[in-house]
């Protein structure tokens, strides 16, 4: 599944900043609001919790001051991401609730606040770090 989304880091560094902090892979999962509208994080995902925080999701977001705020994603779990497929086989989601695509006809809207779809092809839920769908 390629999913095409622009994050808000250079995820590729960050997974290989905390894979060697940390001392176990860690990947690049997707951008999106969690309870916060239209604030969306780079989520990542680690296949062990974290031996302090408990968590296998983690967030990271820059704040107006410049600052990186890193927070537990364990939530992403829970939302339903709306997809749609481009006519190369890409699939796109909305990251946030005003974050509304238009490609190759069709159009995603919503984030985790609501779906809203012309041509929505599925919907997804991330699970261990990976999407699947929630139709099969």
């Amino acid at each position: 599944m390629n999913i095409k989304h622009p994050s808000l880091f250079n995820t590729d560094k960050v997974a290989e900043l905390y894979s060697k902090k940390d001392g176990v892979p860690v990947s690049y999962v997707c951008t999106t609001d969690l309870q916060n509208s239209d604030q969306p994080l780079d989520i990542f995902y680690r296949e062990t919790p974290h031996p302090e925080f408990g968590n296998k999701y983690f967030g990271l977001r820059s704040t107006s001051d410049d600052r990186v705020l890193i927070t537990n994603a364990d939530i992403v779990e829970d939302y339903e991401f709306g997809m749609i497929q481009n006519k190369d086989g890409d699939w796109h989601y909305s990251s946030c609730h005003h974050d509304c695509l238009f490609i190759d006809g069709k159009m995603i809207d919503g984030g985790r606040a609501y779906i809203r779809s012309t041509g929505l092809d599925g919907i997804f839920k991330v699970k261990n770090g990976e999407f699947v769908n929630v139709e099969s």
